[in-house]
This record gives structure tokens, C-alpha cells and sequence, in this order.
């Protein structure tokens, strides 16, 4: 039902209702059959379901399976090992994203508590939650519209709807029907849930209550959207997919290859499998990944980019499109006049602190005369609590009096008399006695006051006015997106103490005009610029005018901006014609949540991953479709911040340039331990692998596997975390979002590493053998050896392509640090006889220790001579 196009008196005969209200008895019926005025709540999953979804991974459910073979054969402390592990990686990923919450509590939070209605013509103070269809409802100044109302009575009635949709102007609502079709934001007949208030009286009749309503259409998409999997969450389960599958097919091979073609027992087959299983499991490749991720969230939280999930961090690197609400996002959402117009010269401001520089507060002239129409013509206040700035009335008149204000006035004014706003003139007038003088200020529409005026103030004089000078100039700042705003004033008798409407029908001088509008901030402008050199492009989605938005869009610096697509349109095309459509067009204006829902849907549909930034709750579900939600902390509602993946503690979308740069890094940075932790993972699980083909005894117990696993392999890699972004990071285009982690060139690498630590080790143990070392001093020094050469390794993968040892090696302390750590671990196990016991190990000299750390050196020197063929041949 288009309520917006029937008259007052249809809707009440359509809902069955009276204008004096509902009878009770009729308001107790429709609240048993239609329900409260609420929204439906999502069921949400138990901490438990939470966390145990966290053991939801193929390689955890192999380490697992492993614990519970070690158990059944007795191994009690290498089963506890194993299942530390396990429940550590679990931890890890569930307490860092506990902190998220229900997007639908904020929702609800947007509805007031009490309403007063009309019952059977009495007024009455309700719960909200028991309004229904057909109610009569009053409004005053700050209530918070409890349903959506088809207004009945306005009286200068104005409602700030910003948070649903868009439009940063208070919208002045009337009660006559609108004959033509109209978008949310044109439904100026139509008060919504949910919104404020801001000025005047009136009177509405519910349409809609709870899921219905447009508030409660969010809350349903906010249901039924579903989060898609981050492309780093893709790309692992992709890679533990690959591992799991690859480790399936050789455990297979080598159980029934040694079960007929070697002697072992049951108990020794199920050993071996687990010593494979154990080694092969890069185990403690989740933990780093949580660690590196840990290690972005709090550098970012340092930058002011709060995330609430950890995968969020990474998929910010390669998001390659971001879409921006434009009020409070890319804008200031704080109306400031920008321009100034008199008859003798145009003004325009880059901020309202420049007008302090060009006034002259002894110059009688029409720039005073604007300055003290903004000043005294004016209803509302200007605050600051705790350093916030904030507008008590219309933001329109707070834009003026902050220019005002900019102005000292060292003047005697006493307000005599004051004519208010209404639609219907569309003008506001002020008596003001000024140092004994008395004069009428008026401000109003550019097109009425031009009608009421037939001079202007020219050069100090009052002269016939050019029409045609004014109305070229409102048409050229109108189309800057300025809303345009007129001033005029009129000298008065001495014993006049009040005005009318007649006082204004002559006489009146027009002094100038206003140009105002919602302006860039200057730090959007620089990251806008930032994000199309690093290949993302930026996106406007806006419930504002398409004027507004051209204008503020062209200023950012966006690149398509003069073929701005307005919601109407958007609902004209199929999905398919979207998808064509996003590609080249950067500017969508009057736009409803349906509306940014789709064109986020559209452009994911393209293969593209989106960042959608937003304030308003007519944001949340397209943030909470994007791959990458982006609320504002400061002026973002609650409803925005629930639904995000990374909150704006500064609001500054400046910041999601910085973000990305740490996005990218920690893409790089992961991207390096997975190429370090694989090749290493798997030359341990060559150890046994070739010892079962080459029937000799497993090198390796599966503790001491563990231990290279857990310990070694999570100090060095955690080190990778913290190397510093690449110099040429904001410079290349996003990544591939299908690219794969292990590419041809990975899967080359992680063999022959593999190959060459595991051959490195069989030669230092067959070495050892023939000498006649120990058992104990065997494994301790192949344990070294492998320690050693994931160590050289590590440093090769500081750089996986370049050479990997340069200045900022000098950078990473934490690189350092790990290494220092690593080698104290190693002696502690060499030395200390309560974990030579528990692992194994035996005490060994400097000539085995040396022997270790040659073959380590000798991999780094084979790894960089392939380095530089693969980038002088390959690259």
C-alpha cells in the first residue's frame, strides 16, 4: 500500500480507524491478533555451539583422531600434548571474536519506550510495544517515532531521519498526499520509526508496527543476510583441504605398503601412522595465523581501527572496491555555510573558520547584515560535551550561527518579537532592537524571498535588485549540491514592538545568500586519492540528493561521478543489469537499505571483495553483507557498530586507507609463514615417510616431532608477523581474490625445502649411525639439525621472491628476539635432564651442534640461488 499517495481521511477509513483515535476494546483486538510493536529477534548460538564451531577444521579432526589413537595404545603424555594443542588453537580464535554482539539490540534500542495516543479522543501514555494499526499518535520535539506514522496534522513539524535515510537536513513534514511516485526519502507525509523529532507538532496514524515498518524491514535483512566467508578463511580451508586429502592418500599408501611388504606390528603400523600424522599436520600453523592476525588488530587499534574479527584484518588487503555512505562518512555531517553571495561579491570558504579573516566588524555592509541575520534570526543553540560538538535544534540554523559566531559582535540586541518558521511561507522574521535601532531580520527560500523584495543592498545602498544576478547565482551553487538559503532585513520606527506577516509585504532589502552545505572532510579527499593509487575504487551509496551527491562526489575526487544512478533506477534494473551497471558508475543517490543491499550483492557478484562504510542503521545490512563492514564510532549508531566487521574510533575514513595498509601487510606477512611452516611441516613428515619405504627405524619419536611442530615452528614464524610493510605496497592493485595461496611456485618450493631439510637430516643421521652416536644422541642432533635449517629458512622467507637479508631485517626486534628464544629452548632441551627425559634428548657436543648449524646455513644459500634464477628467468 503507497500510504504517502492517499489523502488523510482515506487512510483513516483504510486502517478502519477515526481521528479521534481507536476505541480500547478495538485496540486489545488488534493487539491479540496482529502482535506487540517489536522486532523479531534472531535465535543466536550458545558460547558453547561458539566455541566447539572452532574444532570444526579437517586437519584439527586428524590431530584429534591422532590424541585418541595415543591414548588407546597408552600414550598418555604425548595424547595430552596433542590435545593442548588443539584446545589452545580453539581458544585463541574464540576469544578474539567474542566480542561481537546482535545487530537486533541495537535496533530495538532506536524504539521509545512510551508514546502518547488518542484513545476513543483522550489523550493517553502508552507502551510503545502495544501500539497498533489504526492508533493516533501525537508528536512533540524529541520524541522518537515509536511506529511508522501517515502524518494527519503538521505543525512546523520537522523529523530528522539521517539514521534511515541518509539525508543529513531535517526533513519539514506535511500531511498532504503526494500524487506521484516517491522515494523513502521524498515520503515527506511519512513519519518512520525510529527516527527523532527535531521541532514542532503533529499528529500521525500508525500504518505499520514491528516487522512491518521500515525499520523493521532492516531488522529482516539483518536476519536473513548471511556473512560469506572472508577470502583468507576461503583460501585456508582450501589449503587444509589440499593437506588433509594429500596426507589421506600417503597414510593409505604407506599402511597398506607396509603391511605387506614390512614386518610390523599392529602397535608399530598405528605408531607410525600418528608419528606421520603428528609431523606432516602443520599443527601450529593456526595459532600463528591467530597470533599474526592478533598482531594487526592491535596495530590497527593503535590507528583507531577497532576490529571485532580477526579474518577481517586480512581481508581488508585485498578488498578492491569500497562503497561509502557519504553523510558522516566521506562528509562532515555537521551543516557549514561554504558560501557567501551578496550583489557585490561571492565568497566561498574552504572551512567556517576563514570568515573571521575577511569580516570587518566596523564595516557596515552586507556581509554584516548576513552575519547578523544568521545570528539573531535564529532558534538554536550550539553545545560541547566533553569536547563534542552538538547542535540543539535545526542543523541548518546551527551552520549559520557557528558562520555567526565566527564574528565577534560587540553590540546591545534585544529581541523584541519573532515570527517562526512553517512550510507554509517557508520564511523565519525577528524584531531585534540593535544599539537603539530596530530592524527586521529575515531568512527564508531564495524563490520566496526573492517575491517579497524589490531591492537589494548594493555597495551600502539600497538599489533595485537584479533578479536575474540572483537567480543565475542560486543555480550555479544549487547544482555545487549547496542548499541555498536567502537573507533580507527591513529598517523599523522606534515604537514598533512587534511584527506580522504584513510588515514583511514591503519594504524589505535583500542583503544576500547562503550557500550550505554537508562538506568533505579534507582527510577523505587524501584517502580517496590513496585507495584509487593502491587500485581500489571508491564507491558513493547515499540516500541524498543526486545534486548533493554529484557535488560532494566530484569534490572527493571520485573518478565516474557525473552519471549518478538514483534508488528508482536501481529498482528498474534486473540483477544482472546491476552487475553491468556498478562497473562504471561510482554515484548512487536516493538510495534505501534495499538498495545499498543490492549494489553490494551486484558488485560481489563481479568477483570483487567490498568494504562498505556506514553510520546510519539504513546501512547495517549492506555492511553486514559486505566482505569487509565498516562502521563510524563516534556518530554511528549502535545497530552500524553491531553489524561491522571494523569499527572508526575517529570516524575518519582516512583511516581505512591506513587499515588496508595493514591489511596488506598482514596478507604478506601470513603469506610468508605459510610458505615457512609448510616446507618445514612436511620435511618432518618425510622423515617418516622415507623411513617406512626405506624400512629403518622412525628418526623421530612423535614427541619430539611435536616439539619441533609447536615450539620451533611457532617462535619463528610468529617472528614473520612483524616484518614491515613493502615499499610497494599501496602501489600494486588488490590481489586476485581466487588467486591461490600455493600457487605453481609454492607448491616447487615447498617440495625441494622439503626435500633438502629432510635430506640434510638422513644424512646426518646415517653420518651419526655408522659413527655409532647413541640413540638419543642421534635424534638430539637431528632435532638441531631440523632447528637449524627452519631457522635459515625462516630468514629466507622474509622476502619470498627478493633477497631476503637487507636493512630492514634491522627492524624486526621480534625476529631477534625469537631466534635468541629458540636457541635457549634448545639448549634447555639438550641440557636439562628432567626434559631430556620427557622428550628423549641426550646432552651433545659442539662438533654435532656445528654439524647442525652447517647444514642449516647451507639450505638459506641454496634457497637465495634459487631465489635469484627464479627472479632473473622466471619473473
Amino acid at each position: 500500500m503507497k500510504w504517502y499517495q492517499e489523502t488523510s481521511s482515506d487512510v483513516i477509513n483504510e486502517v478502519k480507524s477515526d481521528v479521534s483515535g481507536l476505541k480500547a476494546v478495538d485496540r486489545e483486538q488488534r493487539f491479540i491478533e496482529d502482535g506487540p510493536n517489536e522486532l523479531t529477534k534472531k535465535k543466536e548460538d550458545s558460547e558453547i555451539k561458539k566455541f566447539l564451531l572452532h574444532f570444526n577444521d579437517l586437519l584439527i579432526y586428524v590431530l584429534i583422531g591422532a590424541g585418541i589413537l595415543k591414548a588407546v595404545v597408552g600414550s598418555y603424555i604425548d595424547m595430552t600434548i596433542i590435545f593442548a594443542v588443539v584446545i589452545i588453537n580453539a581458544l585463541i580464535g574464540y576469544v578474539q571474536e567474542r566480542k561481537a554482539t546482535s545487530s537486533l539490540s541495537g535496533l530495538n534500542e532506536l524504539l521509545s519506550e512510551k508514546t502518547t495516543i488518542l484513545v476513543n479522543g483522550e489523550k493517553r501514555v502508552v507502551d510503545s510495544n502495544t501500539l497498533v494499526v489504526g492508533d493516533i499518535v501525537l508528536l512533540t520535539p524529541g520524541n522518537i517515532v515509536p511506529a511508522d506514522l501517515r502524518i494527519i496534522d503538521s505543525y512546523s513539524l520537522v523529523v530528522e531521519e539521517a539514521i534511515l535515510t541518509g539525508e543529513s537536513t531535517p526533513v519539514n513534514k506535511v500531511s498532504e498526499a503526494i500524487m506521484a511516485e516517491a522515494d523513502l526519502g521524498d515520503r515527506i507525509n511519512i513519519a518512520f520509526s525510529g527516527t527523532l523529532v527535531n521541532s514542532g507538532n503533529g499528529k500521525g496514524i500508525v500504518i505499520a508496527t514491528g516487522d512491518d515498518t521500515e525499520l523493521g524491514k532492516i531488522s529482516q535483512h539483518l536476519n536473513n543476510v548471511t556473512k560469506a566467508e572472508t577470502p583468507l578463511i576461503r583460501k585456508m580451508n582450501q589449503l587444509n583441504k589440499q593437506i588433509f586429502y594429500i596426507l589421506l592418500v600417503l597414510m593409505a599408501f604407506l599402511f597398506v605398503f607396509s603391511f605387506f611388504f614390512r614386518s610390523y606390528t599392529g602397535t608399530e603400523l598405528v605408531a607410525a601412522m600418528i608419528a606421520l600424522a603428528v609431523s606432516a599436520v602443520p599443527e601450529g600453523l593456526p595459532a600463528v595465523l591467530s597470533i599474526i592476525l592478533s598482531v594487526g588488530v592491535t596495530r590497527m587499534a593503535v590507528k583507531k581501527a577497532i576490529i571485532k574479527k580477526m579474518p577481517a584484518v586480512e581481508t581488508l588487503g585485498s578488498m578492491s572496491v569500497i562503497c561509502s555512505d557519504k553523510t558522516g562518512t566521506l562528509t562532515k555531517n555537521e551543516m557549514t555555510v561554504l558560501s557567501v553571495i551578496t550583489r557585490d561579491e561571492v565568497m566561498h570558504f574552504a572551512d567556517t573558520s576563514e570568515v573571521s579573516d575577511i569580516y570587518d566588524v566596523n564595516v557596515n555592509d552586507a556581509r554584516m547584515k548576513l552575519i547578523e541575520t544568521a545570528l539573531y534570526c535564529n532558534d538554536t543553540k550550539i553545545d560541547y560535551h566533553n569536547g563534542k560538538r552538538e547542535v540543539i535544534g535545526n542543523p541548518t540554523e546551527g551552520a549559520l550561527l557557528e558562520f555567526a559566531n565566527q564574528v565577534c559582535l560587540e553590540r546591545n540586541e534585544h529581541l523584541l518579537y519573532k515570527i517562526p518558521f512553517d512550510s507554509t511561507y517557508k520564511y523565519m522574521a525577528v524584531l531585534v532592537e540593535v544599539d537603539g535601532q530596530k530592524f527586521i531580520y529575515m531568512k527564508g527560500a531564495p524563490d520566496v524571498v526573492l517575491e517579497m523584495t524589490a531591492s537589494q543592498l548594493e555597495a551600502g545602498k539600497s538599489t533595485a535588485i537584479d533578479t536575474v544576478y540572483w537567480e543565475q547565482e542560486i543555480t550555479r551553487h544549487a547544482e555545487m549540491g549547496q542548499r541555498m538559503l536567502a537573507a533580507a532585513y527591513k529598517e523599523m520606527p522606534a515604537d514598533c514592538e512587534s511584527i506580522s506577516h504584513k510588515d514583511l509585504a514591503n519594504g524589505l532589502v535583500l542583503v544576500g545568500l547562503y550557500g550550505i552545505i554537508d562538506p568533505p572532510k579534507k582527510e577523505a579527499i587524501i584517502a580517496t586519492a590513496i585507495c584509487h593509487e593502491a587500485g581500489i575504487n571508491v564507491k558513493m551509496i547515499t540516500g541524498d540528493h543526486r545534486d548533493t551527491a554529484v557535488a560532494i562526489a566530484k569534490e572527493i575526487g571520485l573518478e565516474h561521478y557525473n552519471n549518478a544512478i538514483i534508488g528508482s533506477e536501481i529498482e528498474a534494473l534486473s540483477d544482472q543489469e546491476l552487475q553491468q551497471v556498478v562497473q562504471d558508475h561510482d554515484v548512487f543517490a536516493r538510495t534505501t537499505p534495499e538498495h545499498k543491499l543490492r549494489l553490494v550483492q551486484a558488485i560481489q557478484a563481479n568477483g570483487q571483495i567490498v568494504g562498505m562504510t556506514g553510520d546510519g542503521v539504513n546501512d547495517a545490512p549492506a555492511l553486514k553483507k559486505a566482505d569487509i563492514g565498516i562502521a563510524m564510532g563516534i556518530k554511528g549508531t549502535q545497530v552500524t557498530k553491531d553489524a561491522a566487521d571494523m569499527i572508526l574510533a575517529d570516524d575518519n575514513f582516512a583511516t581505512i586507507a591506513e587499515a588496508v595498509q595493514e591489511g596488506r601487510r598482514v596478507y604478506d606477512n601470513l603469506k610468508k609463514t605459510i610458505f615457512f611452516a609448510l616446507p618445514t611441516a612436511f620435511a618432518q613428515g618425510l622423515l617418516v615417510v622415507i623411513a617406512l619405504l626405506a624400512d629403518i627405524a622412525l628418526p623421530l619419536t612423535s614427541i619430539q616431532i611435536l616439539w619441533l611442530n609447536m615450539v620451533t615452528t611457532i617462535t619463528l614464524s610468529f617472528a614473520l608477523g612483524f616484518e614491515p610493510l613493502a615499499a610497494n605496497a599501496m602501489k600494486r592493485p588488490p590481489r586476485d581474490p581466487n588467486e591461490r595461496i600455493l600457487n605453481g611456485y609454492a607448491i616447487f618450493r615447498i617440495v625441494y625445502v622439503s626435500l633438502l631439510i629432510a635430506g640434510f637430516g638422513f644424512a646426518i643421521n646415517e653420518f651419526l649411525l655408522m659413527s655409532g652416536a647413541p640413540t638419543a644422541v642421534i635424534q638430539t642432533t637431528l632435532l638441531n639439525t631440523i632447528v637449524f635449517g627452519q631457522a635459515f629458512y625462516m630468514i629466507n622467507c622474509r622476502d619470498i621472491i627478493k633477497f631476503s637479508i637487507n636493512k630492514s631485517i634491522l627492524k624486526n626486534r621480534v625476529l631477534w628476539i625469537s631466534l635468541v628464544i629458540l636457541v635457549v629452548l634448545q639448549i634447555l632441551i639438550v641440557m636439562v635432564p628432567a626434559l631430556n627425559f620427557v622428550l628423549g634428548t641426550a646432552a651433545i657436543g659442539f662438533g654435532n651442534l656445528a654439524l647442525a648449524a652447517l647444514s642449516g646455513l647451507l639450505i638459506f644459500v641454496i634457497v637465495e640461488v634459487e631465489k635469484l634464477v627464479t627472479r632473473t628467468f622466471f619473473n
